[in-house]
């Protein structure tokens, strides 16, 4: 995989200079440039439309209690595509272009999580070890006075000493 990574990298720039090269022997240099600086401007466009109702989806998602595991994975290459078409390019542009398709997007995703394993670990009551330095507190351990304040006393009087603490803050003069 790490071979494919660093074929890409190099290879890249030399298919966008040719690209290029070519593009702008066929409709001059100004237009290259103007095509270059619009599809940019488009993906910006296009980040923020499509990037703003795969939130309000996600966000469903989460109020119906689903993990949004799909729209996370969506929104992962809408932002990629956006990258992409920022690079000055073709061909990084076309792969954005692509990107931004939803059809493209699914099978894309669906073709990188068949090749993934994905755990999903969730919290629960059961979930948190003994070992966490987690400290629960009922209701007659802390509780606020009448007035608004906190009630640091144990109940007979006697100050709570915090577990964060080491007590020295409650010591009487």
């Amino acid at each position: 995989m790490g071979l494919y990574i660093i074929a890409a990298i190099l290879l890249l720039p030399l298919i966008e200079i040719a690209v290029f090269i070519w593009v702008g022997g066929l409709i001059g240099v100004i237009p290259t440039i103007l095509l270059t600086v619009i599809t940019a401007l488009a993906g910006t466009i296009m980040l923020r439309q499509q990037g703003l109702s795969l939130l309000m989806r996600m966000q469903k998602e989460l109020d119906a209690g689903r993990a949004p595991g799909n729209e996370v994975m969506q929104g992962a290459m809408i932002v990629l595509a956006s990258i992409f078409l920022l690079i000055p390019g073709f061909v990084t542009d076309a792969i954005g272009l692509l990107l931004f398709i939803p059809p493209v997007r699914e099978a894309l995703a669906k073709f990188i999580i068949s090749r993934s394993d994905v755990v999903i670990v969730q919290g629960g009551p059961g979930g948190r070890k003994p070992d966490d330095h987690v400290v629960d507190l009922d209701e007659a351990d802390w509780a606020e006075k009448k007035d608004g304040s906190e009630d640091r006393t144990s109940g007979n009087g006697q100050p709570r000493i915090s577990p964060w603490q080491d007590g020295s803050d409650n010591a009487k003069p």
